[in-house]
């Protein structure tokens, strides 16, 4: 009861302050009065400068907001951070718990913490919540379990986790902003079509003179789109529910796209070396971690995101369990890069094959970085040109009769 009645009485404060770096931060944290939450602050390394209590207007803007893999990735660096300092784990639980600012993050925090309290392994715990840490997750804490160095292969997963997000968003952003770019055009030139043109056209009426084809394909383009917007709107919602029931029950179709796109012009090669990066550093880690080689080419192909890698992975886990060299099984998949069969043999005889796969991540991954920022350069002029051909076609479209006034008149 008197737990209950005293976690009740905690409220969220927002905090500003310093980390152990000297770097300025801020966040929230739980507690039962600004002076409790400033000795919190302190236990994780944190030197506050401000702290208050959290303001009715924040309280509702990322409270209920869903667990993201990032929140997961901070998670694991908090933790690895608290075991460091010699913090136990549940200790470690309980203040990362308590400076958790989404309440779906302290409920996952707090349940892990309540299986760890009454004697069940960490890994164990973490196993009990498949959607937020994956085998791969469990295998590698339950490794450093096994092995006594629970914090390093934190700090290691940590990484991992960081590492692969990044490279996740560096996609997202080649991706994004042509696309937005293209859905913006396409609803311009509709505006244009369905409200625009139909007022010049009725101007035109009046001209008692013929029109320029270009002009009258346009008119035509135009009552053809406000005769049918609804159906075309109607019929790309339903592609689009469509499209994503069939995407996520067949197999073959999440195939054909996953081979489809490594092939895509300009995407392709960065998305083949965002694959490849994530191999490497999923093979670095758990081979780092003292995971069996063909086991930890089982975890690499689950953790692979493509079809055409996942397969060639596994081909490579065979040829590893008959005896074939790691270096001679990559090689023959036909999938990766000379670099890459390069730099694993070298690994393989020096006998430091985490650290040349690290090497490799760390390189494809400076590669990514540098083709997004490229790719977001040379697309920018591509896409201003597609804008002005369409908007400017219309606009054009609509000027040649008022261009050829002077005729009539």
């Amino acid at each position: 009861m008197a737990t209950k009645t005293k976690e009740a009485s905690r409220k969220t404060f927002e905090w500003q302050g310093k980390d152990k770096s000297g770097n300025n931060s801020k966040g929230k944290i739980d507690a039962e009065s600004i002076a409790s939450a400033k000795a919190l602050l302190r236990k994780q390394g944190i030197n506050p400068n401000k702290v208050k209590k959290e303001s009715s207007l924040s309280l509702g803007s990322k409270r209920n907001k869903p667990i993201k893999p990032l929140d997961i990735a901070f998670f694991t660096r908090q933790m690895a951070t608290m075991m460091k300092a010699g913090v136990p784990l549940i200790q470690g639980l309980d203040i990362v718990g308590q400076g958790a600012e989404k309440n779906k993050l302290k409920e996952l925090i707090y349940d892990i913490r309540g299986d760890v309290s009454g004697g069940t392994d960490f890994s164990t715990a973490l196993s009990r919540h498949p959607l937020y840490f994956d085998d791969l997750f469990v295998s590698l804490v339950r490794s450093g379990e096994a092995s006594g160095q629970l914090e390093t292969m934190l700090d290691r997963v940590a990484t991992y986790k960081e590492k692969i997000e990044s490279l996740k968003a560096k996609i997202k952003k080649a991706l994004t902003y042509p696309t937005a770019v293209i859905i913006v055009a396409i609803i311009v030139t509709a505006i244009l079509l369905v409200k625009v043109v139909p007022v010049f056209d009725d101007v035109f009426r009046g001209f008692g003179a013929d029109l320029p084809a270009f002009t009258l394909w346009v008119i035509g383009l135009s009552e053809f789109a406000q005769d049918y917007w609804f159906i075309g709107l109607l019929g790309i919602v339903a592609f689009g529910f469509g499209f994503g029931y069939t995407f996520k029950r067949s197999e073959k179709l999440r195939n054909a796209i996953d081979r489809g796109i490594l092939k895509f012009p300009i995407i392709g090669p960065i998305i083949n070396e965002a694959i490849v990066a994530r191999f490497a550093r999923t093979l670095a880690t758990t081979f780092a971690a003292g995971v069996p080689l063909v086991q930890a080419l089982d975890s690499t192909a689950g953790a692979a995101g493509n079809v055409v890698y996942r397969n060639a992975t596994l081909q490579i886990r065979n040829g590893v369990s008959t005896g074939q060299s790691l270096t001679n099984a990559i090689n023959m998949s036909g999938v990766f890069p000379v670099m890459v069969v390069q730099m694993v043999s070298i690994g393989e005889e020096s006998g430091s094959l985490d650290m040349m796969l690290d090497k490799v991540a760390n390189f494809y991954e400076e590669s990514v970085d540098n083709a997004v920022d490229n790719l977001s350069s040379l697309l920018e002029p591509l896409i201003m040109a597609i804008l002005g051909i369409l908007v400017g076609g219309l606009v054009i479209a609509m000027y040649l009769p008022i261009f050829q006034l002077g005729n009539v008149v």
